[in-house]
């Protein structure tokens, strides 16, 4: 006699399976100095107490890429004031953007420039399940609107909000954000075009740990010039892009609630199911209406048995 499976027993078995995998998924602890990039991995070091706001990089970057000019370059610092409402973030017009601060430690207002960090560790890249993302050797994130399904994903998992969304085709939509001007240039060995553009010598470009190590002098030569650390050192497991401070971070506009460890290792142990998962989920849908269909079947023969058999004692 075929024993009868309940939808509940279906569902407590093929959860029961998921899980026991879940669970042997190879996990450990790791730290954000796990990973320190590419031995080639350039970088940009930004330093803040140097930017005047004059937009020189806004201005290099759109011509660079195609863009749009940046808007409210006639009339600059009355664009970078009216702010009180929100910062200024990138879009699919702009790849990078100057925002204006204040900080009450200074008399005068701080810039700080705002693009991709180009993660050592990219949260974009772990997020995107069709591997539209790509991390080179030099440093820089780049990104293939072919492979792009426009899940968005990517948006979601970035910590620093940067990838943005272009709607302006229903057919192509696709992600825009700073490529680090790979094709173009950084795949040559040259600087990003908003470096190369910067007159205040507020952007150096060169090799991550050498920028470093150039950040750590400048912090070290001038006591009490800069915040004793460098933005981008570790922050979500390291970033090609760093940053130093005359004022503690958070007054020039940084999130320092960005965690330290890279996005990867919150998910690690769910990647590694990620394909069983995709197996089970099919299956499982496709037993619970089979099961559904079955206890249809069933009740709807019993129930015309029954009404056969009133029809017989009749």
């Amino acid at each position: 006699m075929r024993a009868k499976i309940s939808r509940r027993t279906l569902l407590k078995g093929l959860v029961a399976a998921m899980a026991s995998t879940i669970s042997m998924a190879p996990s450990r602890k790791s730290s954000a100095h796990d990973f320190q990039g590419y031995e080639t991995n350039r970088g940009v070091l930004v330093d803040v107490s140097r930017c005047v706001g004059c937009r020189s990089c806004e201005v290099a970057c759109s011509r660079e890429h195609g863009l749009a000019p940046p808007p409210g370059l006639v009339d600059n610092y009355r664009l970078l004031d009216q702010q009180q409402q929100g910062m200024r973030r990138t879009d699919q017009n702009a790849f990078t953007v100057v925002n204006r601060h204040e900080s009450p430690l200074l008399t005068h207002p701080l810039f700080k420039k705002t693009q991709c960090n180009h993660c050592l560790e990219p949260a974009c890249l772990t997020a995107c399940f069709v591997n539209a993302y790509t991390k080179t050797p030099e440093g820089a994130v780049i990104y293939d609107a072919d492979v792009c399904v426009g899940c968005r994903t990517c948006m979601v998992a970035c910590p620093f909000s940067i990838p943005a969304f272009k709607y302006d085709s229903a057919f192509a939509p696709q992600i825009m954000k700073c490529n680090f001007c790979f094709d173009t240039r950084l795949s040559r060995g040259r600087p990003p075009a908003c470096v190369e553009a910067c007159p205040m010598e507020a952007l150096t470009f060169g090799y991550r740990n050498d920028l470093l190590r150039v950040a750590r002098k400048r912090i070290r030569d001038t006591p009490g010039r800069y915040e004793k650390a460098v933005y981008g050192e570790f922050e979500a497991g390291g970033t090609s892009w760093l940053y130093i401070s005359p004022v503690p971070f958070e007054q020039a506009g940084f999130d320092i609630h960005v965690p330290r460890q890279p996005i990867l290792n919150y998910v690690k142990d769910f990647l590694a199911v990620v394909p069983m998962v995709l197996t089970i989920w099919p299956g499982l849908f496709a037993g619970i209406y089979l099961l559904a269909r079955a206890n249809k079947t069933h009740k709807n023969t019993n129930d015309h048995e029954d009404v056969s058999d009133e029809t017989s004692e009749r």
